[in-house]
């Protein structure tokens, strides 16, 4: 009798060297990973190197651009990688999405200041870069150029100074809105022209281009408010 169980515990111990360990979690998970937000993963089992960027709390929460808010565009909508003229009815479903789900009114007492900062942000964006005029500007700003404040920038073209002194006098001179739709049909067709020499500016990097065209287009958008804005008789200041 000893001496089976001595042969059988032998056999047992023979067994167990000739079988693999398992364990209850695969090898290739023990190298766990974490992911940002920002998409990057920094693997817990190598040391970041030395010339690897940090990332804060601060960028992988905060979008870095108007752009970033809106899933639809992100960085890569930013000319000259995307085009200058976005999907305005897309911008404004994502919009009002971001702004019902980051509404003040949902947020908890103690996140009620942050939450009404994510939302001004968020409407600030989408002011933005649905119109196209201060779309540019932004786009020129992000590249150190300040058209909006830049009260010098101005077109040094004669005929198109002209062609703005006439048109305030025919919007003066008008009787009724009548009278101004074919102005305000002309002046549409001269916003929608800059809009594509923007687009050629920005598709090729030429922001001197850019800025020259932005600010032709704040005179075409200023004609604009100017016809919405008509009353007869009433004096129009066509600020550029």
């Amino acid at each position: 009798m000893r001496a089976s169980l001595s042969n059988m515990a032998r056999n047992s111990a023979a067994l167990a060297l000739r079988t693999p360990l398992r364990t209850s979690t695969p090898l290739s998970t023990c190298a766990r990973t974490f992911t940002t937000t920002s998409t990057r993963t920094i693997s817990t089992t190598t040391p970041r190197r030395h010339d690897e960027p940090k990332i804060t709390s601060r960028e992988t929460l905060l979008p870095q651009t108007h752009y970033d808010f809106f899933p639809s565009f992100g960085p890569d909508a930013l000319p000259p990688k995307g085009p200058f003229t976005l999907d305005l009815s897309l911008l404004r479903r994502e919009f009002l999405q971001l702004q019902a789900k980051a509404h003040p009114d949902l947020a908890p007492q103690e996140k009620k200041r942050q939450a009404e900062a994510l939302s001004a942000r968020i409407n600030e964006a989408y002011k933005t870069l649905q119109n196209p005029l201060l779309r540019a500007q932004y786009i020129l700003e992000l590249r150190g150029i300040d058209v909006a404040g830049d009260e010098t920038a101005k077109v040094e073209d004669p005929e198109l100074l002209m062609e703005v002194l006439e048109t305030r006098e025919v919007i003066e001179e008008a009787a009724s809105e009548e009278e101004l739709q074919p102005l305000r049909e002309l002046n549409e067709r001269r916003i929608a022209g800059s809009v594509g020499v923007l687009e050629e500016a920005f598709k090729n990097d030429d922001m001197d281009a850019a800025k020259e065209e932005a600010v032709k287009l704040r005179y075409w958008i200023n004609i604009r408010e100017s016809v919405d804005a008509f009353e007869p008789g009433k004096p129009v200041v066509l600020i550029h």
